[in-house]
């Protein structure tokens, strides 16, 4: 058993959640349900495993070995029953410096890129700061529940100038596990049209209460040949501070593409304990992980249960994966600004503004719910105290 509600001083370590407060919310008196990493402690393998290597006196340059992509390997096939190749994988310093380098190997300036949005706020600057077009394909608010706007991604597809499609699965902010028949779709319009699928499969782990993850490139031979997943085992065992990223795809000409763009930036080499951290997460991190499942899902429960008992004019989706909630605040006709002012300064509490994601974040907030249970209950009454103060 592992203790998850154990309190864990963060203080002092250089944490952005806790140290970036000030410069996001304007306060650091705040209790911060914002940034996606975790206040757990990682598994205790992988602390180990660290410490061994750190007791070596020499920390010179690394490579990785078979036991690297060897580790990748076995858990696509145990958690994804997804079978791949060695030599399909390449590391990476990042999922997100990934997708950069991706856009600039298989798109050129002025070309459009489409995004699912509301969608993690890095999605935008990938394009736009490396001065390709965003293409927005909002998702269909159904009831809480979105869904794709499968008859607006074909004519975006359609256009000339449009080369990639960045797929966010599992959907960050709003927790959507994408189906196969949904993915089949997004591959028979992209397909047609010669439009490149990424793939960020980052929380691709984190799936909950009995949902499925399937990565896009498994759905068909033809998917694996017109896409790059990118995953790493930094959400699922947070370990987001080692640099523990790769891509996968079984087409070797956009692996060597991708290989040669991030090489010519000299970001291939990675670090010491990126290979350590990897490959003991993967390798003995499983029972942590369905341990980890458990907590975050009754984190969850309990949480819809808060709301509606005390703070029922707030609603959000069950996530089928992540452990971030979309939190849809309309009903207290606030505008954003006296929103985000009133979570941060009357209610103390910190999360992500809605907005951040896209127009139509407008009216909500993404919670962060990996904390100990006591956390989680401790910002939810000092939300429904301030409001009842209002």
């Amino acid at each position: 058993m592992y203790d998850f509600d154990k309190i864990i001083e963060r203080s002092g370590t250089n944490a952005y959640k806790l140290d970036l407060r000030e410069k996001y919310f304007g306060t650091d008196d705040l209790l911060p349900l914002w940034v996606a990493d975790m206040d757990f402690a990682a598994p205790p393998e992988i602390q180990e495993s660290i410490m061994a290597r750190a007791r070596h006196e020499v920390y010179g340059y690394t490579i990785r070995k078979e036991e690297f992509t060897g580790a990748i390997v076995d858990w696509c096939a145990y958690k994804h029953q997804w079978t791949i190749k060695d030599e399909w994988i390449e590391y990476s310093p990042g999922v997100v410096p990934a997708l950069a380098f991706s856009v600039l190997a298989f798109s050129n300036p002025g070309d459009g890129v489409i995004i699912n949005t509301p969608v993690y706020p890095p999605f935008y600057s990938v394009i736009g700061g490396n001065k390709r077009k965003v293409l927005k394909n909002g998702l269909l608010n159904k009831d809480g529940r979105y869904e794709i706007d499968f008859y607006l991604l074909e004519e975006q597809a359609k256009l000339e100038t449009t080369k990639i499609y960045m797929l966010c699965s599992p959907h960050n902010p709003v927790g959507r596990v994408w189906t196969k028949e949904e993915l089949l779709k997004i591959h028979a319009i992209c397909s047609k049209y010669n439009v490149l699928v990424l793939a960020d499969e980052i929380h691709s782990d984190l799936a909950l209460f009995n949902h499925k993850h399937i990565p896009f490139a498994s759905v068909s031979e033809e998917a694996a040949q017109n896409s790059i997943s990118f995953m790493a085992p930094s959400k699922t065992f947070n370990i987001a501070g080692f640099s523990t990223s790769y891509v996968v795809t079984a087409n070797k000409d956009l692996l060597e593409a991708y290989r040669q763009m991030q090489n010519n930036l000299q970001l291939h080499m990675g670090h010491l304990f990126s290979g350590v951290a990897l490959t003991s997460a993967y390798n003995k991190g499983r029972s942590w992980l369905n341990e980890l499942t458990s907590y975050l899902e009754n984190n969850i429960l309990f949480i819809e249960n808060y709301l509606k008992d005390k703070l029922p004019e707030l609603e959000f989706f069950r996530p089928e994966a992540t452990y971030l909630i979309w939190i849809n605040f309309k009903n207290w006709k606030m505008n954003q600004k006296q929103l985000k002012e009133f979570l941060a300064f009357n209610a103390k509490v910190g999360l992500n503004d809605g907005l951040s994601f896209g127009s139509e974040g407008r009216g909500y907030m993404r919670m962060n719910v990996a904390s100990p249970k006591i956390t989680i209950e401790k910002a939810l009454n000092q939300i429904a105290e301030a409001y009842n103060k209002l």
